[in-house]
């Protein structure tokens, strides 16, 4: 099976080494603009796996046909955010980035599955899917996964025992009104919400929503490796046909009421993209938050779909 990785900045690179790691694909194209940037780490990550004794191989390009007949297709490639930037200021330069990334993967890899992971994630993954014509169940955004880990990560923090499981879920817009669900995260079969106070819950929904930023704030750039292994557990969930519920931006069409917005919900991901969108039950405070974040993503793509009658 054949992946694409468009763009090798920190995310692209971190993406292509966990393959090799994993060896999920033995096929992997590493393109970006910058041939001598792409070359130079595709030749790290060509030693990375010999000395890892992997089977997976990377070859770089800086030309879009080298990602003919790809399964995969993963957009990493924009204008990363910086501390004080709104994932609305990214949108009208990553637009233009995007329009000539889709119009590649049309005419060069029309069968793919595309992972959008550019900022401002949702809209982005609305923009994939206007632009490519695709059908929605091959067009995904990675933002839940991550948000979902980060989630994990906040509630591990205030467990005394590190060993116990954490399933952690997030809906939502990826951003400020991202909605971590206590009553559907689990510590073993205890939710989050039955296991700890009310201040708790409410640092561990703060933390969740700000982990984001907040390596934004100490890197001076956003974050990579989480990203990354958001990434490849949607990569090997669909070249591994495991039908794995991942939280997902995917693009909806009444479900949870929400309509023509690109948000993140629970899917069955397998061979095929999006084999089924989940409809947790979610009571009247968590629907409303929901759609307050839809009514919000609504006004974004006001801007966006301007904005891609103007680059197409």
């Amino acid at each position: 099976m054949k992946v694409s990785i468009i763009g090798a900045g920190n995310v692209g690179a971190s993406v292509c080494y966990l393959l090799i790691a994993k060896e999920i694909s033995k096929n992997v194209i590493l393109v970006d603009i910058n041939r001598s940037i792409a070359q130079g780490k595709a030749i790290d990550l060509q030693q990375a796996s010999v000395a890892l004794v992997s089977s997976t191989r990377i070859q770089t390009s800086s030309d879009y046909k080298d990602i003919e007949n790809s399964d995969i297709v993963v957009i990493t490639a924009g204008i990363p955010r910086r501390e004080n930037m709104s994932r609305e200021d990214l949108l009208g330069t990553n637009i233009k980035i995007i329009n000539e990334i889709v119009s590649n993967i049309k005419k060069f890899a029309p069968n793919a599955i595309i992972i959008t992971v550019s900022n401002p994630l949702d809209i982005m993954n609305y923009a994939v899917l206007k632009l490519s014509g695709f059908e929605r169940n091959k067009v995904i955004g990675m933002g839940g996964i991550l948000d979902s880990a980060r989630m994990a990560h906040a509630i591990l923090k205030r467990l005394d025992d590190k060993s116990e499981f954490v399933n952690a879920c997030v809906i939502g817009a990826h951003g400020e009104q991202m909605l971590p669900l206590l009553s559907h995260s689990f510590v073993g079969k205890k939710s989050v919400s039955e296991l700890f106070d009310k201040r708790t819950c409410e640092d561990i929904v703060n933390d969740t929503k700000s982990g984001g930023a907040r390596i934004v704030k100490f890197l001076q750039t956003s974050a990579y490796y989480a990203p990354a292994a958001a990434i490849c557990i949607l990569i090997e969930a669909i070249l591994k046909n495991k039908k794995e519920m991942l939280t997902c931006s995917v693009y909806l069409e009444g479900e949870y009421g929400i309509d023509g917005v690109s948000i993140g919900v629970p899917a069955i991901i397998g061979k095929d993209g999006i084999e089924e969108i989940i409809e947790l039950s979610l009571d009247e405070n968590e629907l409303k938050m929901l759609h307050t974040a839809a009514t919000e993503l609504k006004e974004q793509i006001k801007i966006a779909d301007k904005l891609l009658k103007e680059n197409v």
